[in-house]
């Protein structure tokens, strides 16, 4: 094709946090959601309006980040879900961003509290809900407390149309080896999502195109200086995920103060599409 399907490039709320302004800390003691923070200043849009304002840029997949949401009410996530279906905006992940499956002591805990979320991804219709594997250092003790977990949890959401992903993240999932370990051992149970940011080091190109013919998702990250997009870095990334195999979409991830949200995420998407995949 000429250029990149605009069904492969989704948004995270993440890349969006100084738009929404407002998160709601976790606490995996209990299942209710936090108390609001102004963590990026007092933002100029609610989470509801959201996929309207996405739909405008011309994006229609989308990523939300759990302490984005204020609330688990079914009312709320009622209407989450209808204003995604108005704006013609798919929910292609629920990413929980918290909880460390692979502690020996609150492991069980914390696969509790993911499991909770789950239930809000089965709710909301999205397609994907990234739950962390773990958090411990890669002995084979933590990779297997994973491995049981990860398991556990996709067998409590059998039957469902969400799909379960985890992410090369955090230093259980550091390095090739133990993510294809991971994966391995769960036998399709669980899929990968393959982040351009997580890993760094002069063999990270290496190590990603090791994962990424594996991976269902990819989290595009790319760096900024003064304003610039660091192109040989983020072109290095995308060839290699391509050489590998990858077909799923790419999420843009944007952090930087300028040259602002939309801008930012514009430059990433428009870098994406001259490669003309």
């Amino acid at each position: 094709m000429a250029q990149i399907s605009p069904d492969r490039i989704a948004v995270s709320t993440w890349s969006l946090h100084r738009l929404l302004g407002e998160t709601y800390p976790h606490d995996l003691t209990t299942s209710e959601v936090g108390p609001m923070q102004e963590t990026y200043g007092a933002g100029e849009e609610s989470l509801l309006g959201l996929p309207s304002v996405l739909a405008n840029h011309g994006y229609h997949r989308l990523e939300i980040v759990s302490f984005h949401m204020r609330s688990r009410d079914p009312i709320y996530l009622a209407e989450l879900r209808d204003q995604l279906r108005i704006a013609n905006v798919r929910l292609q992940t629920l990413l929980i961003d918290a909880g460390d499956i692979s502690h020996p002591e609150h492991g069980a805990r914390d696969q509790a509290w993911i499991a909770g979320w789950i239930e809000v991804a089965n709710e909301l219709g999205a397609e994907n809900a990234r739950i962390i594997a773990g958090k411990q250092k890669p002995t084979r003790d933590a990779l297997d407390r994973s491995v049981k977990a990860l398991t556990a949890l996709a067998d409590g959401n059998s039957g469902s149309s969400v799909r379960l992903v985890t992410e090369n993240w955090f230093d259980l999932l550091a390095e090739p080896a133990h993510v294809h370990y991971l994966l391995d051992k769960l036998d399709g149970r669980v899929g990968l999502l393959g982040d351009f940011g997580n890993w760094g080091g002069p063999d990270k190109y290496s190590d990603l195109k090791s994962i990424f013919g594996r991976a269902e998702l990819c989290h595009a990250k790319a760096s900024f200086l003064d304003g610039d997009l660091d192109e040989a870095d983020f072109g290095a990334c995308v060839a290699l995920a391509e050489e590998a195999g990858y077909k799923g979409p790419y999420t843009l991830i944007f952090d930087s103060e300028i040259p602002g949200e939309w801008n930012g995420l514009a430059i990433e998407r428009d870098f994406i599409k001259s490669f003309g995949i």
